[in-house]
């Protein structure tokens, strides 16, 4: 994986998992991974995704909306999953 976007609206409900996610596991995640960038992109009313972009400029994106933090972080693992699928 080269980036991870993380797409949410600032105060709709349906972002509400996406903001404690990343609230929650943020310093984590770029502890685990220093040199990977993780944008947290926020936008009025846009809904909850979260997008990963691999060699070759190849993206994969997951529709995070009414997912709890559980189900968000298992929408990452299956991201990196995909990328791994992707160098064999």
């Amino acid at each position: 994986m080269k980036e991870l976007r993380i797409l949410l609206c600032q105060t709709s409900p349906s972002s509400s998992s996406t903001r404690s996610f990343v609230e929650r596991n943020y310093k984590e995640l770029k502890t685990l991974n220093p040199k990977l960038p993780i944008l947290i992109r926020e936008c009025s009313g846009i809904e909850p995704q979260l997008w990963a972009r691999y060699d070759m400029g190849v993206e994969k994106g997951i529709g995070l909306d009414g997912l709890n933090e559980a189900q968000i972080a298992k929408a990452l693992e299956d991201l990196v999953r995909a990328g791994e699928a992707l160098k064999r």
